[in-house]
Order: structure tokens, then sequence, then C-alpha cells
């Protein structure tokens, strides 16, 4: 079984693409694939990492020259969720990355003074961004959120709780949604409120996970926390669309990284296969193994090309909106489910070393459950898809 190690799609992706591609790869070969597994153990990785991310222009992927980004069309997001995903090691890649949640709404609804206070130095890898919208009762019903934030002055004045927020710990920077409007319900009077890590009132606490050990992951209080009415982003109590739109674009994030862990858990599997013998023959000689490899292929690829497919239709706007946020939400179930496959098929073909921590594939497998759940449950997907398609 021959296998190239890029997938050939020569109509998404340019030569300018590919170079980007090789550059990732070797940084992730050289710097993180060596580290991934202590970093994990350790359950945590150097803050030095946001720099290096940032020098070789992962980080400002898809912002503007002026705020120090370096404008990409989504399939350089793509590549990078691919080539990330090499180390298998979920957590590294969520920390790493949490600014890619938590950023766009400054991005592209923040005020112009907001944005060039936040988004450079978060660019530059001297800050971190982070998202907080989910909270302890509402799970992915952002409309039943409850954290408030009430004006008073120049001020709004912010109490209530976040839950299994990325980077929580760390961030210096919280793009948070809350309920600006007494007394409203569902998704009406919500807004989108930046708080600054070193605000006054503002309580972490770090929840310990069953995978994703590298990324720190916070409960949040604020009490009473003070914030400056200039750190809205966009249009108060009309911010319940900007979170909509931020929670596409992670799904399909999340659908591009997971087919790069199945991948990730295929080429380990193919590596042991092919040197592991039993009974006098290699594992890749008997029939059964094949067969395994050959559907964890068959759902990678298939994956892939939805993956790749809903991405040119996002960067071209092509197609009606509410069916694209549907096979979006489809696709990030199709994907994980993938993953969920190549994980338990991985560690079953690599036997007693599968169940050892310290191979990707083990780590992979513990973080199957997250990438399930994260930006939106399976079951919250299939629903938003069938009501976007107007089953």
């Amino acid at each position: 079984m021959s296998l190239p190690d890029t997938p050939d799609a020569p109509h998404y992706f340019s030569p300018e693409h590919e170079a980007f591609r090789r550059t990732m790869r070797d940084w992730v070969a050289r710097e993180l694939t060596p580290h991934a597994h202590a970093w994990d153990e350790a359950g945590s990785f150097p803050r030095s990492l946001y720099r290096q991310a940032a020098g070789i222009g992962l980080l400002g992927l898809g912002y503007p020259e002026a705020l120090g980004g370096t404008p990409a069309d989504i399939f350089y997001t793509l590549i990078a969720s691919e080539e990330l995903a090499r180390a298998g090691c979920g957590g590294l890649q969520a920390s790493l990355l949490s600014h890619s949640i938590g950023l766009p709404p400054v991005r592209d609804h923040g005020g112009e003074a907001l944005q060039r206070r936040v988004i450079p130095p978060v660019l530059a890898g001297e800050k971190i961004a982070a998202l907080a919208v989910t909270e302890p009762a509402g799970g992915s019903d952002v409309a039943a959120l409850k954290t408030t934030a009430v004006r008073e002055g120049e001020h709004y004045v912010v109490e209530g709780e976040k839950v299994f927020i990325t980077s929580g710990m760390r961030a210096d920077f919280i793009t948070c949604a809350v309920r600006t409007e007494p007394g409203s319900k569902g998704p009406n009077g919500i807004s989108a409120l930046l708080i600054e890590g070193d605000t006054p009132g503002l309580e972490r606490t770090e929840l310990k996970k069953m995978g994703w050990w590298a990324s720190d992951t916070a409960h949040l209080r604020f009490n009473r926390c003070r914030v400056p009415v200039a750190n809205l982003i966009g249009t108060e109590h009309r911010g319940f669309r900007i979170f909509m739109t931020n929670f596409n674009a992670e799904r399909l994030g999340m659908a591009a990284l997971a087919v790069g862990y199945a991948q990730a858990a295929f080429d380990e599997a193919l590596d042991w296969a092919r040197q592991r013998s039993t009974f006098g023959a290699l594992l890749s000689e008997r029939q059964v193994i094949r067969h395994k490899l050959v559907d964890m292929l068959r759902l990678i690829d298939a994956a892939r090309c939805l993956v790749y497919d809903l991405a040119w239709r996002v960067e071209h706007r092509h197609g009606d909106p509410a069916q694209l946020v549907a096979r979006i939400a489809l696709a990030k179930v199709q994907a994980t489910q993938a993953m969920q496959f190549c994980a338990d098929a991985a560690v079953q073909i690599l036997g007693g070393m599968g169940f050892m921590r310290g191979t990707r594939s083990e780590r992979i497998y513990r973080e199957v459950k997250v990438m399930m759940i994260g930006g939106g449950s399976e079951e919250i997907m299939k629903d938003l898809a069938a009501r976007q398609l107007g089953l």
C-alpha cells in the first residue's frame, strides 16, 4: 500500500499553498512532535511556543497586514490544521490556536481602537486570546446563557460563570457572550464583550480532562467585573449572530482537524503494520489488517473531500447560506466519526502498544470525544442541520 504524503487536490491548492504546507510540516516535525508526549504529560507547553508560531506566520493567517497578520484564504487554515494534527496532540493545538475562535469577533466586529489594542499582540505571540460562551447550565445552547453585563456609566458590570474554556487559565483577552438586556430571553439581548485577563473579580479554576491534557481548560467566574464600554464588540444586544457565525467557522475547522487526526492515527497504524510480525508474517500482509487500513482510508478520504468542498463553497460564497450551515454541521459529524473509527482501529492494530501512553494513537483515542462534543455536540449538529434543511 503506497500512499502519497499529502492528498492530491491541485484544484484547491496552489504552489504557494504547498510551500506553506512544507513550512508547517517541517516546523511540526522539528518543534512539536518530539515534545508532544512530554507536554501532554506535563499538562502544559511553553508560552514561548506562541512566538514561534507567530514567527512562521501561523497565528496571523487571515488577518490584515495592518494588524500584523497575513491575508490568506481558507485553504491555508486547512493546511495548518492538517499539518498540526501530525503531532497527534489535540491539547497542544487547542490552546496554541485558541485565538482562532477568540479573535475573529474582534477582527470582524470590533471598533478600530479595540482591534489595534488587542489583535497585534496576539498575532505576535505576546498575548493569548480565548472564547467564553459555554455555561454550566447551558452547554451548547447559547441562547440560554445567564451571564449578565449591566451598564453602569462607562462600564459594564459582569456577573456569571463560563465553563470548559480553552486557554481560560492563561488568556489575556477573553471574548465573552453576555446578556446585556435585562429580562431578555433566547437570542435577544445577547452581546459580545472583551474581558481582559487582569480584570478584578475574575476567578479562574483549572479543570482536569480525559484528553487534551496539554491544553489548559478553565471554569471562569465573574464577580462584579467592571469592563469598559469601549470593549463592546459589535452592536449592543445583537451579539447572538456574531457567535453563530463564529461557530460555523469553528466547526469547519474542527472537521478539518478531525480529518488530520484520523490521518495521523492511520499513518501510525500503517507504519506499525509494516514493521510488526506475528506468526511469521507482517501484520500488513494479513487480510484482516489490510481491510482495517482500507476502511480507515475510505472514511478519511470521504471526510476530507467533504471538508475541502465546503471550504471552497465558503471561500467563494457559493450556495444557500442555510444549506451551508447545515452541511458544515454534518461535516463535523462525518469527520469526527471518521476520527473515532480510525483511533479505535489504530489502537487495535498497535495492540498492547496502542494502550501505552506515548503513542499518537493512544492520545487521539482519548481526544475523540472532545472533538465530537466541542463546538456543538453530534446530537445538536444533526438537529441544527435538520432545522436548516427544513426536514
